[in-house]
């Protein structure tokens, strides 16, 4: 009698415990039954997306927009290593002079140079949620570094999972096309030979498929997951929304077409003759080429119908008051889907202030600078790097005791224009004058070198001085002077 009692109670103490609302099974959550499937479960339907992305970065300006806002903002103009760490002039500048002839060689398509294939990566990237690129080796002699990037799409690497296969080493295993050891390290990936849709594939064919040692692969991706071992493409929480939006705005589109139209029709009460004589005026009835019969309208006419003859216009429906705000909404959906601030994806900025689109600007960059530190110069920029030093050091165009300050390098992005340039200025030399910061990170966020904008500031003053040039006075505060004179040597030898 006891025990009964004392489960009843528990039983009623863990019916009013805390719990989360949608963790329960009532009545609003019950239609709720989401899959518990495991990182890489979860993506096995990531090619039929990654189709669906690339589709709609063709067709939909959206995702068109929003990848080449990424594009934009990641990348810019490149993403440039800088040797600070070699300290000798002469060597620093052989260094970088052999990066930057290499620089115009490294696509191995012959197409484009290092930072457009920066470009082309992050491109693919966001579109289609990872991209490979491969390490090619080159004869000595064919090039100064014999080394080069072949940027290749994420369908080179197909999805399986398998346990056995010709060539793979015992103990190993296949997941997601990736190859795994017995800890899970990756050790090689499975490619096709050429783009799987250059010719006729239905199963894996084995002997389509070869063997990459993982060090030669370069595979960038964002992963979402712990494990996950392949990328989603940037657009898959938004691409339903993006169709729907896109077939939307096409049946609009089509109303508004028909209500263009201008149409009239005459109604008779006598049927028309056979013949093709009017029965009611005798005359011939006026017929389009397709044998519709019409009556023409003019500009100003005031038409007499005929007995029994009766207009009645076309009403076709319009688009409708809503139609620019819908629009809107589900375009501010999808931006935020993309990670991009839908002022930047729209270029719509009607009643927005310059305050909040700082505000807005200013935390899009912040999610900029974490994808090019945690995605894309590690996993591409810094190992092509890395790579490229050590080619470099084994044809001996490099020393081998510069090979490790020569990689570990400064990766300066493309630098931000400034959103106000009087205010951003200002303060950054605020901060300068204050201590709170150097001026060579000012010059390093801005995308340039410090070291050479000394270099070209010492040139143009002694340039200036050489050919006799006045020179800009600097008030107290270090700041140029905007009311000074332009006569500037005059005033001076007047203060004087």
């Amino acid at each position: 009698m006891f025990d009964r009692f004392r489960n009843g109670v528990s039983r009623a103490i863990s019916s009013i415990v805390a719990q989360y609302d949608a963790g329960g099974n009532g009545r609003r959550m019950r239609g709720w039954r989401p899959p518990s499937s495991g990182p890489n479960r979860a993506i096995t339907s990531a090619p039929k997306v990654r189709d669906r992305a690339r589709d709609a970065a063709r067709n939909d300006w959206t995702a068109s927009a929003g990848g080449q806002r990424w594009v934009t903002n990641l990348v810019g103009t490149g993403i440039v290593p800088r040797a600070k760490r070699i300290k000798d002039n002469a060597l620093k500048e052989m260094v970088t002079g052999l990066w930057d002839r290499w620089v115009a060689q490294s696509d191995a398509d012959c197409v484009l140079n290092f930072y457009a294939q920066e470009a082309l990566v992050t491109r693919s990237w966001v579109e289609s949620g990872e991209v490979f690129g491969r390490k090619r080796w080159r004869r000595k002699g064919s090039m100064e570094v014999p080394f080069q990037v072949q940027v290749i799409e994420s369908d080179y690497c197909p999805q399986f999972d398998t346990d056995s296969w010709p060539g793979l080493p015992t103990g190993n295993k296949i997941r997601q096309g990736i190859e795994l050891d017995r800890l899970g390290a990756r050790v090689a990936y499975w490619l096709y030979k050429a783009h799987p849709t250059d010719f006729v594939a239905g199963n894996i064919d084995k002997s389509q498929l070869i063997r990459v040692p993982a060090d030669e692969i370069l595979h960038v991706f964002e992963p979402k997951r712990p494990g996950q071992l392949r990328g989603v493409p940037e657009f898959a929480s938004v691409l339903a929304r993006l169709r729907n939006v896109a077939d939307f705005d096409d049946a609009v589109l089509e109303r508004q077409k028909l209500a263009n139209l201008f149409t009239v029709f005459i109604e008779k009460q006598v049927p028309t003759s056979p013949d093709g004589i009017d029965p009611l005026t005798g005359e011939a009835i006026n017929y389009e080429t397709d044998g519709t019969p019409v009556a023409a309208l003019q500009p100003g006419i005031s038409q007499e119908l005929l007995p029994g003859e009766k207009a009645v216009f076309s009403d076709p429906p319009e688009a409708g008051t809503t139609y620019a705000d819908y629009m809107r909404t589900q375009h501010l959906a999808t931006a935020a889907g993309q990670g991009v601030p839908y002022e930047l994806l729209s270029g719509d900025i009607i009643n927005v202030s310059d305050r909040t689109l700082r505000v807005v600007i200013q935390e899009f960059r912040r999610f900029v600078e974490q994808r090019q530190w945690h995605v894309l110069i590690p996993m591409f920029c810094q190992r092509v790097r890395d790579a490229w030093v050590d080619q470099a050091v084994l044809v001996g165009a490099l020393p081998t005791s510069v090979a490790e300050d020569a990689k570990a390098v400064e990766w300066a992005p493309h630098g931000w224009q400034y959103i106000h340039p009087v205010q951003d200025v200002q303060g950054k030399q605020m901060e300068v004058t204050a201590g709170f910061r150097s001026r060579s990170s000012v010059i390093s966020e801005r995308g340039d070198d410090p070291e050479q904008v000394d270099d070209e500031r010492a040139a143009d003053k002694k340039r200036e001085e050489e050919l006799g040039l006045p020179t800009a006075p600097l008030p107290a505060n270090g700041a140029p002077d905007g009311n000074a004179p332009s006569e500037y040597p005059d005033s001076n030898k007047a203060k004087k």
